[in-house]
């Protein structure tokens, strides 16, 4: 081929390489113009996503609901870690390395020096308890550590942590600083507004049921509803039990004559334990229902909030 040919064709070729590159743009362009008109249709969603890739696979996204995420936050929360730190290192010393609590602390904190207690120190923590983790950043978390003396005295700790956000590794990244506990947070009012009389049929109901449940007399199952279930406690933790207050949420509990079968009302019992080493205040939450001229414990809670709370 004569080199003027060769020239020819090259040059030749040039422009349609370009106009198959042109050729190849209009085809991405119309198809995205078809991806977003498509988004459109499906709905807020689709589009958002189209905007973002500008892809034609759009439509196969809208038509599936998105996964479910975990929280990383939930699996990296570092408060046991923090709790073990501070433990460790009020328990430690300076002077004394290489203790046992001293090397855990350096362990779990290779940069943070130890305390330097003086001969006359105070008591060293007897408890020591996290009680709440703020996440600061991507890896970065403050948990607040409570420790409790045998003198009765109260400090809270903030600990600072990293975490990766599986969970996986931790460490503490500096010294723990002494700060102020959380604030006491406000109680809704108490449903219960209805007082039980002491010697009536639902309070007397409540009083057996309680001296079977919590010092193991005779056993639950014929003070409860028809499928209902209450774990037995074994063993049983008192000797004898007294209700001192039964508050309600509906009149039925205080009602003239028995109330029908099937009425239901929701209790506040505070009650007496006693054992061995004293007397211990309790409360529970229950539902009953009334059954066959009696009354039967429909559902059991403890740890419910004391009538009279304050908003």
């Amino acid at each position: 081929m004569s080199p003027g040919k060769q020239a020819l064709e090259s040059a030749s070729a040039v422009p349609m390489a370009a106009g198959a590159r042109l050729e190849k743009m209009r085809r991405r362009v119309r198809l995205s113009r078809l991806a977003l008109f498509t988004a459109i249709a499906a709905g807020p969603l689709a589009l958002g996503i189209a905007l973002v890739s500008g892809s034609p696979t759009v439509t196969a996204a809208a038509s599936h609901k998105p996964a479910a995420v975990r929280s990383a936050a939930t699996a990296a929360d570092p408060a046991g870690y923090a709790q073990m730190f501070l433990e460790a290192w009020l328990r430690s010393s300076a002077d004394d390395a290489n203790s046992a609590q001293a090397r855990l602390a350096r362990l779990l904190a290779p940069d943070v020096d130890l305390p330097d207690p003086g001969s006359g120190a105070q008591p060293k923590a007897a408890t020591v308890t996290a009680v709440r983790s703020v996440q600061q950043g991507a890896d970065a978390w403050t948990v607040t550590v409570a420790a409790q003396y045998a003198d009765g005295r109260l400090h809270y700790f903030a600990v600072p942590v990293a975490a990766d956000a599986r969970g996986a590794s931790f460490t503490v990244t500096g010294a723990p600083g002494v700060v102020a506990g959380p604030a006491r947070a406000a109680v809704s009012r108490s449903p219960f507004k209805v007082g039980v009389p002491l010697d009536g049929d639902l309070s007397l109901a409540l009083g057996e049921f309680f001296g079977a449940y919590l010092t193991g007399a005779g056993g639950v199952d014929r003070y409860l509803a028809p499928g209902v279930k209450v774990p037995t406690l074994s063993p049983a933790p008192y000797t004898a039990v007294t209700v001192q207050q039964v508050s309600a949420d509906d009149e039925a509990a205080v009602a003239g004559r028995f109330p029908s079968g099937g009425a239901a009302v929701r209790v506040l019992v505070r009650l007496e334990a006693r054992d061995a080493e004293g007397r211990w205040p309790l409360a529970y939450r229950l539902a009953l229902k009334a059954r066959s001229g009696r009354w039967e414990v429909a559902g059991l809670e403890a740890g419910a909030a004391q009538d009279g709370g304050v908003r």
